[in-house]
């Protein structure tokens, strides 16, 4: 039988978006602290989860830009 494959990770605009969201939450300050550190950590780790595809999304950029060769397809993962 296939293994069923995982699901694709949100792509850097959505988890954007949802970082947002939980900020603007944030900043209302109308939380029960338990939901307010739950959200605070759900930001720390879409911040961190976003600066790793930007900088992904650089070294790109800069292997292209180095001399204009071939390079192998981009993959979030590398």
């Amino acid at each position: 039988m296939a293994k069923p494959t995982p699901p694709a990770e949100p792509s850097y605009e959505a988890q954007l978006a949802r970082l947002v969201t939980v900020v603007a939450r944030l900043e209302t300050g109308d939380l029960a602290l338990a939901e307010a550190l739950q959200l605070y950590e759900e930001g720390v780790v879409l911040g961190v989860q976003c600066q790793q595809l930007l900088d992904a999304a650089e070294v790109r950029v800069r292997q292209l830009s180095n001399d204009g060769k071939t390079l192998e397809p981009w993959s979030p993962d590398d």
